[in-house]
């Protein structure tokens, strides 16, 4: 099927990109990857009347690290994540997700603020920087905004951004020594989506190998990503051995039992989150 008639632009810069977002107000859509837009526009879901194509701005691109940060540009793609030696370091369970997004294909193109802004609740991303702490910085009319990810996802394929607002940067906190994350999911076999999927971030006390902190969130519950509350809560201040884990991964229920039906999905996110803790384990180690 083909898409309703709409007007295109490809602007180069951030200024212009905004300028086109208050020219148009609700009628404009901003393009990152496609992967999302372009089917919605052609099965006539999405009919906006101005497209805003954001590939050409270059410095919406790129990876770099400061001294409390991972600061990733919103049209970084996901390829770009998987091979950066910065991310790897930094923060492996975004690595381990953006590895494992669709195919090649959907790689090369796809970008790291299309999947966030978007927020399919079957995305990897979202609840990889739940987990992460990450924080996303948004422009607009009205200047520019840091929103911590607890804050960004409000429900089903919505989030805190202006219709208006332009997401520019991700931030990710910089690991610190004894730190580890991990990304774990199980595919649906066609798309490539979640099922479930579960990333874990944790830091284990300087004297002892025991947790000092920890955050986990799971994607293929409800409208959005979920923390894992009472799992985190049975490992806190234990060892993260096998039993440990294995006891803390079974919590997991806790937290999605009144959202999720199905023994089967259950059974999967239990699955995941002991992979992504012990995961995370070995790398804070």
């Amino acid at each position: 099927m083909y898409p309703a008639t709409f007007d295109y632009s490809a602007p180069a810069t951030i200024d212009e990109v905004l300028h086109l977002l208050t020219e148009h107000g609700d009628g404009a859509k901003l393009l990152a990857g496609g992967h999302s837009l372009l089917p919605l526009m052609k099965l006539r879901f999405a009919q906006p009347a101005h497209v805003v194509d954001l590939r050409h701005v270059s410095s919406l691109r790129g990876v770099r690290r400061e001294s409390t940060a991972l600061v990733i540009g919103a049209m970084t793609t996901y390829a770009e994540l998987a091979t950066s030696s910065d991310v790897r370091d930094a923060a492996p369970g975004l690595t381990d997700a953006a590895s494992h997004i669709g195919d090649p294909q959907v790689r090369n193109r796809g970008t790291i603020g299309g999947s966030i802004a978007h927020a399919d609740p079957a995305a990897d991303l979202p609840a990889v920087m739940l987990a992460l702490d990450a924080s996303f910085v948004a422009v607009g009319p009205a200047g520019r905004r840091t929103i911590p990810a607890a804050d960004f996802f409000v429900d089903l394929y919505t989030t805190a951004l202006a219709a208006n607002e332009l997401l520019t940067d991700i931030r990710i906190p910089v690991a610190t020594a004894r730190t580890g994350s991990a990304y774990a999911k199980h595919p649906h076999p066609a798309s490539r989506f979640a099922l479930v999927g579960v990333a874990a971030a944790l830091e284990l006390e300087r004297m002892s190998a025991r947790v000092q902190r920890l955050r986990v969130a799971v994607t293929g519950f409800g409208n959005m990503p979920l923390r894992a509350i009472a799992l985190e809560e049975a490992l806190l201040g234990k060892t993260p051995d096998a039993e440990a884990i294995s006891f803390a991964a079974s919590r997991i229920e806790a937290s999605a039992a009144d959202i999720v039906e199905g023994e089967f999905r259950l059974h999967l996110a239990r699955v995941c989150a002991e992979q992504a803790l012990q995961k995370a384990a070995e790398r804070a180690q």
